[in-house]
C-alpha cells in the first residue's frame, strides 16, 4: 500500500553528487575543499561537548556575531542555518510569493526548482547567453523575486557588481538572492553593498570555502527586516537549526580568516595551472571563479570521458541536460591530485 500524499510523490528531488564507500577514487565531483578545515576549530568542539545535554542558541548569536565582525555589519544582519540548503529553502518559503513568477538561469543550482515546486512558486527560466553567462537585461521583467548563485554553478561564471546592482534596482519592492556558495574562490562578494539594498539577500556556505562540508552551516546576510522574516519561518520549522557543536566549530573557522585565504588562495593558483593543462589538450574550458571549472573536449563526449575517468579511479560531474549534456564539472584538488588527473586525461584524449 501506497502511504505517499500526492504532493509527496509529485516531487522531484535533488540528486546529489555521488558519494564512494570508498577511498580508492580522486573524489573531484561533490566541490568539496581538498584540504582541511582550521586547526583551531579542534579544541571549540571538544570544549563545546561539556554542554551537549543543553540544548543550543536557537538564533546561534556566537556565531553570528563572529560573522557579522568579519563581514563589518552589524549581528543582526545575519541568519544561520543548517547549511546553505536549509537557508535557501527558508528564503523561498519567506520571500516568494505565487501571483508571479520567480526568476532563475536554465543552468543554474539544480535544488533551485526543486525547492520552487515544494513550495508552490512559479517559475521563469532565463537562459543563459551562448557564452554561458547570464544576461542581466533578461531579468528585468516583472517577478516575484530572483535568485541565482555568483558564480554560477555548475558554469562557474561570475557576473560583475554593477550588473547586480542593476538587478536590485529594477526589483528594488522585491527579494533578489544572491548565492555566494563560491564566492571565496573569485570574484567579489556583494556583501559590503547590503546597507546600501534592503532588497539584498547573500547567502554562503562554510562547506566550500571553509572546508566544513560535513559540518552543515550555512549562512545569510542582509538587513534585519530580511533576517527577522528567516527567523519567524524557522521558527514555524524547527528552532535549534544549528547543533552546539557546529556552532563552536563553525565560529572558530570563520574567525581564522588568515587560514582560509591561503588555502582558498591555493585552491585557485591550482585551478589556473589544470585549466592551462586541459586547454592545451583540446578542452574548452568556461572562465571560472568557483573551485571547479565546466569542461567540454572538442572530439570527445563527456559521457565517454567522465567514465573513462571513473575506470581509472577519478570521479567527477556529467550534467544530461539540454546544452550542457557535453560538459564536465570538474572540482578542483590538491596539486598533487590535479597532476594525477591530467596525467589520466593525457591518456584518455590523447
Amino acid at each position: 500500500m501506497n502511504f505517499m500524499s500526492t504532493r509527496a510523490s509529485q516531487l522531484t528531488p535533488y540528486v546529489a553528487g555521488e558519494q564512494p564507500k570508498n577511498a580508492d577514487y580522486i573524489k573531484l565531483n561533490t566541490n568539496e575543499n581538498p584540504y582541511p578545515p582550521s586547526p583551531k576549530i579542534a579544541a571549540e568542539i571538544t570544549a563545546a561537548m561539556a554542554r551537549l545535554s543543553l540544548y543550543p542558541d536557537s538564533n546561534s548569536t556566537e556565531l553570528c556575531a563572529a560573522i557579522a565582525s568579519v563581514e563589518g555589519l552589524s549581528a543582526d544582519c545575519v541568519f544561520c542555518g543548517n547549511g546553505s540548503d536549509e537557508v535557501l529553502s527558508f528564503a523561498f518559503y519567506a520571500f516568494f510569493d505565487t501571483e508571479l513568477p520567480l526568476l532563475f538561469p536554465d543552468i543554474t543550482y539544480s535544488f533551485y526548482p526543486v525547492f520552487a515546486k515544494f513550495y508552490g512558486i512559479p517559475v521563469q527560466l532565463l537562459p543563459l547567453n551562448e557564452k554561458f553567462e547570464i544576461n542581466p537585461a533578461d531579468y528585468h521583467t516583472p517577478a516575484c523575486g530572483v535568485i541565482f548563485p555568483n558564480p554560477n554553478a555548475p558554469t562557474g561564471m561570475y557576473l560583475g557588481c554593477d550588473d547586480i546592482c542593476k538587478l536590485l534596482e529594477y526589483h528594488s519592492d522585491k527579494v533578489v538572492v544572491v548565492d555566494e556558495a563560491y564566492i571565496a574562490f573569485g570574484g567579489q562578494s556583494m556583501a559590503p553593498l547590503i546597507k546600501s539594498y534592503p532588497n539584498l539577500l547573500v547567502v554562503r556556505t562554510l562547506s566550500k570555502s571553509h572546508a566544513l562540508a560535513g559540518l552543515r552551516v550555512g549562512y545569510a546576510l542582509g538587513q534585519p527586516q530580511l533576517i527577522n522574516a528567516l527567523r519567524r519561518v524557522k521558527d514555524s520549522f524547527n528552532s535549534y537549526p544549528v547543533d552546539r557543536l557546529a556552532a563552536s566549530a563553525a565560529k572558530a573557522a570563520v574567525l581564522d580568516t588568515e587560514y582560509y585565504q591561503r588555502t582558498n588562495g591555493m585552491v585557485a593558483d591550482t585551478r589556473g595551472r589544470f585549466v592551462d593543462a586541459i586547454t592545451a589538450m583540446g578542452f574548452n574550458v568556461l572562465p571560472s571563479t568557483a573551485n571547479f571549472v565546466f569542461a567540454s573536449h572538442a572530439c570527445m563526449p563527456a559521457v565517454e570521458i567522465f567514465a573513462k575517468l571513473k575506470e581509472r579511479g577519478v570521479l567527477v560531474r556529467h550534467f544530461t541536460a539540454p546544452r550542457i549534456e557535453n560538459f564536465l564539472r570538474i572540482s578542483i584538488g590538491t596539486d598533487e591530485d590535479m597532476d594525477r588527473v591530467v596525467e589520466i586525461m593525457r591518456e584518455i584524449v590523447g
